[in-house]
């Protein structure tokens, strides 16, 4: 059924969390949290208050462990100005990427500033009670060996709800860790890796948005057909929503497209290529799909509009049929109601009965020949 009410998801750019109850947690206004991933490996999840402590843990752990192959990832859930002010302040970001960070809801594209590669991923979650979906938006920033994941949103990139408090994050990624012994040949291919990997995550998310969406389309041709009058608005606000998953999965097939292009000039693996090829055949798919379900979700609304106009036609044909049927008593009664001296029935015993039987004779007669027509 249609939801009584829709409201589009509001994607603020910067969140401020009220802090846990919980004396060892963290506040999760200045939670971060990081990982080396060596070998494929994901190593154990590390909670820290500041930017500058990541930089610091990561430094001291690549000291100690001596390996020159691996990839720092560091998650940032809920974002603040001070936290972002901290991270483009040691890392010497651009003002226009600075700019960037500090404003969300933005579309999907890849930028590079010096040294500093910057990526928006939009994510999508079908929210099937409201019919909507949801975009969430993640900001990557990759510097030599590490990579930044800022959330936007209140979910991951794979759709699961990002938990309140800490201790709920390092479960999530404790899970998640096992879902990383198939990738293990990407992401030994370098930091790189690690975005095409959540790029990949991305947009596998918008086929169960398109399921969901198919489904309801579904529902509404059948509440077309049973004559729903609500219908009409129930198509308009689907095909907002796949209006929106058109304009993000662009977006991202841009994206693709842009690392493909500058695969070559910075010197990305040919086997990472391949995984790239993969994303952009996905991407493919979720554009014809959603490009088929916004052109029946047109033809369905002309279908009702159709539907819509026959049953107006019908009913125009059964008033009007009423509206002869009474006609014929009214003009009876009008022309023996013109009070003339010289009319011969005003002063005959049976113009009275006459005149009645006149009217319910021609209601009748016509009553028979508009239902012989089909008109009532």
């Amino acid at each position: 059924m249609p939801p009584e009410s829709r409201h589009r998801f509001d994607r603020p750019s910067l969140r401020k969390r009220a802090t846990p109850g919980s004396e060892e947690s963290i506040p999760r206004a200045t939670a971060l949290f990081s990982r080396r991933i060596v070998n494929s490996e994901p190593r154990e999840l590390h909670t820290a208050h500041t930017f500058h402590d990541v930089l610091t843990a990561s430094t001291a752990d690549s000291s100690v462990s001596n390996v020159t192959e691996s990839t720092t990832q560091v998650i940032i859930p809920w974002s603040t100005p001070e936290l972002l002010a901290e991270l483009a302040s040691a890392w010497d970001l651009h003002p226009v990427l600075v700019d960037d960070l500090f404003h969300a809801d933005q579309r999907a594209k890849v930028e590079r500033y010096g040294d500093v590669l910057f990526v928006v991923l939009k994510s999508a979650v079908y929210i099937d009670a409201k019919e909507e979906v949801e975009f969430n938006e993640f900001h990557l920033l990759m510097k030599g060996d590490a990579l930044v994941i800022i959330c936007q949103g209140d979910r991951f990139i794979d759709g699961t709800p990002i938990p309140s408090d800490t201790g709920g994050i390092q479960e999530y990624f404790a899970n998640e860790k096992r879902s990383w012994t198939k990738d293990r040949e990407l992401l030994a291919l370098g930091p790189e890796a690690l975005i095409y990997r959540l790029l990949d995550t991305a947009v596998d998310g918008y086929f169960p948005v398109l399921d969901g969406l198919q489904d309801d389309k579904d529902g509404i041709e059948r509440q077309v057909f049973s004559g729903d009058t609500a219908a009409a608005e129930r198509i308009y606000l689907l095909s907002q929503e796949v209006i929106d998953v058109l304009h993000n999965s662009t977006h991202l097939n841009r994206l693709t497209q842009a690392l493909g292009n500058g695969a070559a000039k910075y010197a990305i693996p040919d086997d990472l290529r391949a995984y790239l090829d993969d994303v952009t055949d996905h991407l493919t798919r979720v554009l014809a799909e959603a490009g088929e379900l916004r052109e029946a979700l047109s033809q369905i609304l002309n279908v009702n509009s159709t539907l819509v106009a026959q049953r107006q036609n019908e009913d125009m044909k059964k008033i009007s049929g009423w509206a002869a049927i009474l006609f014929a008593p009214t003009l009876v009664g009008a022309i023996y109601g013109m009070n003339f001296d010289d009319m011969p029935e005003l002063h005959w015993a049976f113009g009275y009965p006459m005149a009645l039987g006149l009217m319910f004779g021609l209601g009748v007669v016509l009553y028979i020949v508009f239902r012989v027509k089909k008109w009532m």
